[in-house]
This record gives structure tokens, C-alpha cells and sequence, in this order.
């Protein structure tokens, strides 16, 4: 393949399936929440663990006593994005926890939803890097479509209470996802944002690229050491993997 060719954006095949509602979650069933075919071992493997029962009896016990959980959908970002597409991880804390806003997609928002100040930071970023336009000013399936995968260490959380679903099982099943894209041969940027991510990505291998900077936020987004604002990152990924081969993400 000429480097010509190489450096164009690589257009990833889409689901075809619909996009999930804004709504919040209405059971715990699993079966019902399409994932890419090379997912389905990791995440099976995971709903038959005690992890995975230990969560599905938690998150049970939450909607049978009133509490309104989010996202819709919590494995979407595995629907849109299969292992083998994955060209950057961006990796998240929990779902956004206000009404209609999370959509099973690290920093995203259903359409039509405001974003919120962390996606706000990071879409002015993107304009800043790239000097481009405005993009995406909410959802960011197109980016989940084109290889990036949108992953929060947990992906369920009660309305209004954020790391409200931490330490129930969620992060048993990430790991294990982080692990598999870690250990694949296919050069990968990972981009950790805030502490969290970077404690969850601290072994990247070599053949990766990791990308560090502060959380997104406003508490953070200026401050030393890594200021969010100035990162450069969405450049600098989109430099390297063209370098790989792999394409470039349309931003």
C-alpha cells in the first residue's frame, strides 16, 4: 500500500444498529445488549463470573428499589467498536449521571443533549489541535465508529450520584477489555486523561502509543503538570498512526 493511501482516514464499517435512547435503564439483561462478535467471549466470560453475578444481583436490587440507572444500553461502546477496529482508546471514569445524558459512550451525550463541561474542554480541544471547524457537539458515535473506543471503567450509574456503581464488578470486565487491546500486536493509542485513567494504563507495552494528560475537567483541564488544554493529543494520535499505517481518525 503507497504512504499516499496510507494517510488517508479509514472509514470503518458501521453496526447498522440503532442508537440507543436517552432513557435510563429498565432490567438488568445483558442478552439484550449487542456487542461486536469478537467481544462476545470476554464479555460472557465475565456475566458468568462471580464478578459479573455479583454485579447483576447489585444492579437487580438497585432498579427493584427505585434507583434510576444510566446508560440504556451500558455495553455500546463494545456494540460500535469491535476488538478488531480499535485504533485509540479513550478511557473514562463512570456514565455522565444526569437525566438523558449518558449514552453508554465515554464523555458523550445523547443527541441534542448540552455538553457538558468535560465535553465541552475536550471538543475546544480538538478545534484548538487540529485547527478545524466545529465537529461533534454531542454524541461522539462517529468517532466509536471509526475505531476510537469510548470506555468507562464503570458503565452504569444512579441518577445523580456518581461513582454511585464503582467497585460492584464493572471493573473486572474494563480490565479485562484494557488487557486484550494491551496484548494485541496491532499498534494502539491510548489516551489517559486524569488519574484514574493513567493508574489503569500504567503498563501500556512499547508497541503502543500512550498519550497522558489532567481529566478533562474544569478542576483540572489548565492545571500542571499535563494541562488538558494544549494537549495536542488528537493530532499527535492521528501523526502516529498514520506512521503505523493504520489511517487517521476523522476528528
Amino acid at each position: 500500500m503507497s504512504r499516499a493511501r496510507k494517510a488517508q482516514a479509514v472509514q470503518l464499517p458501521l453496526t447498522g444498529l440503532s442508537e440507543p435512547g436517552a432513557g435510563a435503564l429498565a432490567a438488568w439483561e445483558p442478552e439484550r445488549w449487542p456487542v461486536a462478535a469478537d467481544w462476545r467471549s470476554l464479555v460472557d466470560g465475565f456475566l458468568a463470573s462471580p464478578a459479573g453475578l455479583q454485579l447483576a444481583q447489585f444492579v437487580r436490587a438497585r432498579l427493584s428499589g427505585g434507583a434510576v440507572v444510566y446508560p440504556p444500553r451500558p455495553l455500546w461502546a463494545l456494540e460500535l467498536t469491535a476488538l478488531a477496529q480499535v485504533r485509540v482508546v479513550i478511557l473514562g471514569q463512570d456514565p455522565y449521571h444526569g437525566p438523558g445524558q449518558a449514552q453508554g459512550l465515554a464523555f458523550s451525550v445523547a443527541p441534542g443533549t448540552p455538553a457538558p463541561p468535560s465535553l465541552r474542554n475536550i471538543l475546544r480541544e480538538r478545534e484548538r489541535d487540529l485547527g478545524v471547524g466545529p465537529g461533534p457537539r454531542d454524541s461522539l458515535q462517529g468517532w466509536a465508529e471509526q475505531g476510537v473506543l469510548l470506555l468507562n471503567t464503570v458503565l452504569t450509574v444512579e441518577q445523580g450520584d456518581p461513582a454511585s456503581h464503582a467497585t460492584k464488578g464493572w471493573e473486572v470486565l474494563t480490565s479485562a477489555i484494557l488487557a486484550a487491546l494491551q496484548d494485541r500486536s496491532e499498534p494502539t493509542v491510548f489516551m489517559a486523561w486524569g488519574a484514574l485513567a493513567q493508574a489503569q494504563l500504567a503498563r501500556v507495552p512499547a508497541r503502543h502509543l500512550l498519550l497522558v494528560a489532567n481529566h478533562p475537567s474544569p478542576l483540572s483541564a489548565l492545571r500542571p503538570p499535563r494541562p488538558f488544554v494544549g494537549c495536542g493529543h488528537f493530532s499527535a494520535a492521528n501523526a502516529w498512526l498514520q506512521a503505523q499505517g493504520r489511517g487517521v481518525v476523522s476528528w
